[in-house]
């Protein structure tokens, strides 16, 4: 479908009486994301505009020659849908409809359009459908075209009964019910899942990040994964969780979560939050950036907020949350080396390039530190009646020596952290004692 792209700068009035910008995000920027954001579902767009609006108009949003002219635009083009790069009433979308006489659809509606084409799981199929309920749930005045009929009443004095607008909201919400009911059930599974992975304590790292960020890229690069990895918005959208190894022997697990974007629906973010509790859950959060976009530090912007509204304030995510600057190779060589050298001097921040591999290894590293905390050498005799302990040391702990002793048991020189330490005392009560010092990474 031929599609035209519009995005309303709507300006805001400060205390002097200046208009300035309602939006950190610069014109240019946003017609070129709602621009991709419509070829992520193969739409062929054939105009774009940048519209400033100084005074919203309540049926409209846009004046009435803005209106006029971009009517003349849709003509000339044969466009039959306009995006609208902000959220519009019900009123507004089917006043612009009328106006243009071709479909309109807000930012909302185009976001709930990819995650539709995108969901592959029940689970994804099943929060994209909520969501899309809840969306539609005060559009069906311009969804129906028989609204004015009504059914029902008895006798001359009897009143006309349930209208059909009525009767479909009804239907709708009976609908969302069911969704919500469903996937309470998906939470509850993955509360399960969550559990049976404490019971083997392995250190989760989420992924997070703005949309087309290079998260499943360099999930890929860590991980050896398969998951798609192209440079559209959104391509990925159900979670994906992995297991690594960290170059000092620990086993973590990795999960790739959906991308963020700027003016997320609220109703989308709580269809969504089964998933996003993945990154609640995480020991470390990996803050992925696209340091080639110029955007970039507004995009990092709405990443933190919607963190924060999950439940991640500023001052734990100085804690959990490490930033990754991605697609460094896309810089200028000047920039280039500008950009590493910054990040090499702040404690939060690694500068990768998930494509040429550029930095990973340090990102490994500082991954392995963080999550390893104070490490304690130990060495720890196994009877042959505990030698099934061996794999869970191989995968918990840094083995730095092995000896199989004539009477069947093993000795082992290791190196693990003190939570898992307390682990190993654990299982084999007084078997382990401290060889050395304490050291830290």
């Amino acid at each position: 479908m031929r599609a035209t792209v519009v995005v309303p700068v709507l300006k805001s009035r400060s205390r002097g009486g200046q208009s300035e910008s309602a939006s950190t995000r610069t014109p240019e920027s946003r017609l070129d994301e709602a621009t991709g954001l419509a070829q992520a579902i193969d739409l062929d767009v054939v105009n774009g505009s940048i519209v400033p609006v100084n005074d919203p108009r309540p049926a409209t949003l846009l004046g009435t020659g803005k209106i006029e002219e971009i009517k003349h635009l849709l003509d000339e083009r044969n466009s039959g849908l306009v995006i609208v790069d902000h959220p519009l009433t019900p009123v507004q979308q089917r006043n612009l409809e009328k106006e243009w006489n071709a479909k309109v659809i807000d930012r909302t509606g185009l976001i709930l359009e990819i995650f539709g084409r995108r969901a592959s799981t029940k689970e994804g199929t099943l929060q994209v459908d909520l969501a899309h309920l809840n969306y539609q749930k005060g559009r069906l005045v311009r969804s129906w075209t028989h609204l004015e009929r009504q059914r029902g009443g008895g006798g001359f004095m009897g009143g006309p009964g349930e209208t059909q607008i009525e009767a479909d909201r009804r239907l709708l919400q009976d609908r969302i019910i069911k969704l919500e009911r469903e996937l309470e059930q998906v939470v509850r599974t993955r509360q399960l899942h969550r559990a049976k992975r404490r019971k083997v304590p392995h250190p989760i790292v989420a992924l997070v990040g703005y949309t087309n960020a290079g998260k499943s890229t360099l999930f890929n690069r860590i991980t050896g994964a398969g998951v798609l990895a192209e440079d559209m918005l959104f391509a990925t959208l159900d979670p994906t969780l992995r297991r690594m190894k960290l170059p000092h022997g620990r086993t973590v697990i990795l999960s790739d979560t959906v991308g963020f974007i700027s003016d997320l629906p609220t109703h989308l973010v709580a269809a969504f939050r089964a998933t996003l509790e993945e990154v609640l859950e995480a020991d470390l959060i990996l803050h992925v950036r696209d340091m080639s976009d110029v955007d970039n530090q507004a995009q990092s912007s709405d990443v933190l907020r919607i963190l924060n509204d999950l439940g991640i304030d500023e001052a734990e995510g100085e804690r959990r949350i490490l930033e990754v600057w991605n697609k460094i190779d896309r810089l200028e060589p000047e920039a280039h080396d500008a950009m590493v050298q910054k990040s090499s001097g702040m404690k939060n921040v690694i500068a990768v390039s998930a494509i040429s591999g550029e930095g990973v290894d340090g990102l490994m590293d500082e991954i392995s530190r963080r999550l390893s905390g104070v490490m304690t050498e130990t060495t720890v005799t196994l009877p042959v009646d505990r030698l099934a302990l061996l794999p869970w040391l191989y995968d918990h702990a840094v083995v730095d020596s092995r000896e199989d002793n004539e009477d069947g048991s093993v000795t082992l020189d290791l190196r693990l952290s003190e939570t898992e330490a307390a682990e190993l005392e654990r299982r084999i009560g007084n078997g382990a004692k401290p060889a050395k010092e304490d050291w830290e990474r």
